[in-house]
């Protein structure tokens, strides 16, 4: 008699599968009653621990979405209770977490994640096993020949055992990614917002092995050394239409997908760019915006994965994010996939 997780399987096998390679982290989430000067207390309001990361964030999004295909997750994460954290998270949701290494020298990465209501949220961030990832501990050909499809990497630019360039310029990322797409698995990349001086030549390398790439418009701005907002902070749409292009240009072959609060552009080699505006959502309903880009990313991967019109995978991108900020960790606003359907019809009918 087949266990009910044997069944869901056996139920998702020949559906293709999506695997998330890249952080693993354990967030703890701290809602303050206010930004204090140094030297000055501030209360804890509200504390929930939750697993982040970019590959936690999107393969857990995509569980809760409801993903008809396999879902897998690939890095590292330390032998301590924090890495147990992680594993039975996304046990529980149903991945597959074959792919994870745990380093007996390692502590799981763990952040921190101060919180104001309204304000940007601050993070104070220990990189542990995370930081130990290269591209040695990942082979893409296992999940190709077990029928996934997709390969997502993200963060870039939180990972320094992938983003260092060798003396050729080659970054293990890129390796890694290279290794993906001869494996015939469809690239997908994300970064994340750093000052890292080597920002453009870092994330540059990956690039040229990047099938789509999945961005938010400052990291657009880093990669490409174009300044996508105004002194107001308005966006700046030609030069965010001029990064697309520029991102293209380096090597993304197939879509350039960039997000901002306002809308999101959507660039294909050959094509118009797709625009986008996002839903209105209520100051008062947003209760952290921790990982909004990841439930939005998560659902563009859906929607590729699927095969659906960019217009409907944008709508129900959005649609993810705006229900992603009313949850308190990263992840526990997700809703299935026919809810983000409902809040974005007509749109998505």
């Amino acid at each position: 008699m087949r266990t009910g997780e044997e069944a869901r399987s056996s139920d998702k096998e020949g559906k293709g599968g999506i695997v998330c390679a890249g952080n693993f982290i354990v967030d703890r989430v701290h809602t303050l009653s206010y930004w204090p000067e140094q030297g000055n207390l501030a209360h804890i309001l509200h504390q929930d621990v939750g697993v982040g990361g970019g590959a936690a964030n999107v393969v857990t999004d995509l569980a809760s979405l409801g993903f008809p295909g396999k879902l897998a997750a690939a890095g590292c994460v330390g032998a301590d209770i924090d890495g147990e954290i992680v594993k039975t998270r996304l046990q529980r949701a149903g991945i597959d977490i074959g792919g994870l290494q745990e380093l007996s020298d390692r502590a799981t990465a763990h952040t921190h994640v101060m919180n104001v209501p309204g304000q940007n949220r601050t993070f104070f961030y220990h990189g542990g096993a995370n930081d130990a990832l290269t591209d040695r501990l990942i082979s893409p050909a296992i999940f190709a020949d077990a029928g996934y499809r997709l390969f997502y990497l993200g963060y870039l630019m939180l990972l320094p055992g992938l983003d260092t360039l060798d003396a050729e310029g080659r970054s293990g990322a890129s390796r890694l990614l290279e290794a993906a797409r001869n494996a015939g698995l469809v690239t997908c990349v994300d970064f994340v917002s750093s000052t890292d001086p080597e920002f453009a030549t870092k994330v540059g390398a990956a690039l040229p092995y990047c099938d789509f790439l999945i961005i938010n418009e400052l990291e657009a701005g880093r990669a490409t050394g174009l300044t996508v907002r105004d002194a107001k902070g308005e966006l700046d749409v030609p030069a965010l239409l001029a990064a697309g292009g520029r991102l293209l240009s380096a090597g993304v072959a197939r879509g350039a997908i960039i997000h901002a609060p306002e809308t999101c552009f959507w660039f294909a080699p050959g094509a118009q760019p797709v625009v986008s505006g996002s839903p209105q959502v209520d100051p008062a309903d947003i209760v952290s915006t921790v990982g909004a880009g990841d439930a939005f990313c998560a659902a563009v991967l859906y929607g590729l994965h699927e095969s659906w019109p960019v217009a409907r995978i944008c709508a129900v991108a959005h649609a993810a994010a705006a229900r992603c900020l009313g949850g308190a960790t990263a992840t526990d606003g997700i809703p299935d996939m026919a809810t983000l359907l409902k809040d974005m019809a007509p749109a998505c009918a």
